[in-house]
């Protein structure tokens, strides 16, 4: 079977998976449709958590950014890692105590202010639908190389299976999706890997084999050889830094408390039975997560050690296959600048001029290709991708139809609205956001990662100082909190937006400010919503005796 006949073979079968758990798993209730009943066991609800969370980015995109970063990557690992323990310690147990649906639901109630819920609301959405662009741009890569088909009709088809599982079986649905997605992400990534380290290092383990000695016989170690591939085709040293120390300090936290405050992800733990549960589903989903983020580094440090090699002084004319097959993508571009058929891939330092451009994203994604897999590999990893894509889609979706149906009407302008009308404006209003995503995924914005790592900023900035303040401070009011999440969030947005789109040639570390870059400006915004927050709060009248008490029933052990 040909390369493209896997992949239609393991896409329709995993596609028909996730149509099939859609039917059975039909939410009948808003219960059922905001957080699956309640009733979603630990150790599922870790595997879904895990497959909402590794998003496209996590599975298409992060081994890209270590491989072309190198030891710079390592923020993205340490900060979403990192996040998770944030969540499991700091917010899951209290908030499933809270009991509502979403984290607007809690920052109205908490703060006892419509004002407060609706700014939360916005919040959600603006951070959902900057998350959910580099999803369908994932979805769109896939479908534009393996299945060989127009783009804008790749993201249809995405648009069309999310639609089937978010809009009918809404978080009941999309739990029972998502482990399903885990499964099949998880096998993807790990099968090529334990290939390419089995023939390059002869290890079956790939963070073992990251490192270990060359399978060669010459004894040297792969990121010894990497690192003097690097400096000899005047790339910077594959194990060492670039970055700013401060930037990197910016760029771990933003991702960091980020992920503790993206809302995709909290009200997972809603979905669990009891409050000990919201912790062990935490726990579990980090395990999940580790089994990808441990053998991400391996995988990156195969695909550029395979990459150099293949191509940096080739003549163009003799390319492999692979190259041909992503540069009809448009997502690796050669241009002969000196007319001697020959491409030179080569870094900064050298003498003369780069002719090759290579996106990111497809790193992972042809990786099985340069190292000449089975074509079977390569199919099983095109549905790997298209899982991580659509399982975070469908969460960020739901957190949109709920922020509307929910927050804006029921706990607004409609607080009479049936259950039976809510259900049906939540379905409505995800279908809208399916329709607005998929306008993403065909004119994207940016880089996979890159895109996510702004929606962890404005999450940062936003959400994370409302909710831990809510927690554990009992003079937080309304005013601070409010006041915080809009200078926080409109800092961080204005500064991406300004220099990722406003004036992108001014993208650089000399014109940054303190030389913190956009992705990691998520942790100044947080501060500044910390900083007025607590001053304006001190300013303002202090909260009814009411939140005190809601403060101490959540902090206080048990169910």
């Amino acid at each position: 079977m040909t390369v493209q006949a896997w992949t239609f073979l393991l896409v329709g079968l995993s596609f028909a998976l996730y149509i099939g758990i859609a039917i059975w798993s039909r939410a009948a209730s808003t219960g059922e449709f905001y957080i699956a009943g309640g009733r979603v066991p630990p150790v599922l609800n870790g595997m879904a958590t895990a497959a909402d969370w590794m998003s496209a980015a996590s599975f298409i995109s992060m081994a890209g950014l270590i491989s072309f970063m190198g030891r710079d990557g390592s923020v993205y690992l340490l900060g979403w890692t990192g996040g998770y323990v944030l969540l499991a310690l700091l917010l899951a147990p209290y908030l499933r105590k809270f009991g509502k649906f979403t984290v607007p639901d809690f920052v109205g109630d908490r703060y006892y202010s419509q004002t407060a819920r609706f700014v939360a609301v916005l919040c959600a959405i603006f951070v959902s639908f900057t998350y959910v662009a580099g999803q369908m741009r994932g979805v769109g890569i896939v479908f534009s190389r393996f299945l060989e088909i127009d783009i804008v009709f790749g993201v249809l088809i995405g648009m069309g299976i999310v639609f089937s599982y978010a809009v009918l079986g809404g978080m009941r649905g999309i739990t029972y999706t998502q482990v399903a997605q885990y499964c099949v992400l998880i096998f993807a990534y790990l099968v090529p890997a334990i290939f390419i380290s089995l023939l390059m290092t002869g290890n079956v383990i790939p963070q073992i084999g990251f490192g270990s000695t060359l399978a060669d016989g010459s004894g040297t170690f792969l990121l010894d050889k990497l690192d003097g591939i690097s400096q000899e085709l005047g790339f910077h040293t594959y194990t060492q830094g670039q970055k700013g120390l401060l930037d990197v300090f910016a760029i771990t936290a933003a991702l960091m408390v980020g992920t503790a405050g993206l809302p995709h992800v909290i009200v997972r733990f809603y979905t669990v039975p009891h409050v000990r549960d919201a912790r062990s589903s935490a726990g579990w989903a980090l395990v999940f997560i580790a089994i990808l983020y441990t053998s991400a580094p391996a995988v990156a440090a195969f695909a550029r050690t395979n990459l150099l090699g293949t191509v940096a002084d080739r003549p163009y004319a003799e390319v492999p296959q692979w190259f041909k097959n992503w540069e009809n993508t448009g997502l690796i571009t050669f241009e002969d600048k000196n007319g001697d058929g020959l491409i030179q891939f080569v870094g900064s330092g050298a003498a003369q001029a780069n002719e090759l451009i290579i996106d990111p994203d497809i790193v992972v994604l042809a990786n099985p290709e340069i190292a000449q897999l089975p074509g079977w590999v390569i199919g099983l990893v095109a549905a790997g991708g298209l899982a991580a894509a659509l399982s975070t889609a469908a969460g960020l979706l739901l957190v949109i139809s709920t922020a509307v149906a929910r927050d804006l009407l029921k706990k607004g302008f409609m607080p009479d609205i049936s259950e039976r009308r809510e259900l049906l404006t939540a379905r409505i209003t995800a279908g809208v956001a399916v329709c607005i995503a998929g306008y993403f995924g065909i004119d994207p914005p940016g880089f996979v990662a890159q895109v996510v790592a702004f929606a962890f900023g404005l999450a940062a900035a936003s959400f994370f100082p409302a909710i831990i303040l809510g927690i554990f401070t009992r003079p937080m009011n309304k005013y601070g909190a409010v006041s915080g999440m809009i200078v926080g969030i409109a800092f961080t947005a204005a500064y991406i937006i300004f220099f990722e789109f406003v004036r992108p040639e001014l993208n650089s570390a000399e014109n940054w400010l303190w030389g913190i870059s956009p992705e990691g400006i998520g942790t100044i915004g947080m501060m500044l919503n910390f900083a007025v927050a607590l001053v304006v709060s001190r300013l303002t009248p202090a909260p009814p005796a009411s939140i005190g008490e809601l403060i101490d029933r959540l902090r206080t052990p048990g169910d």
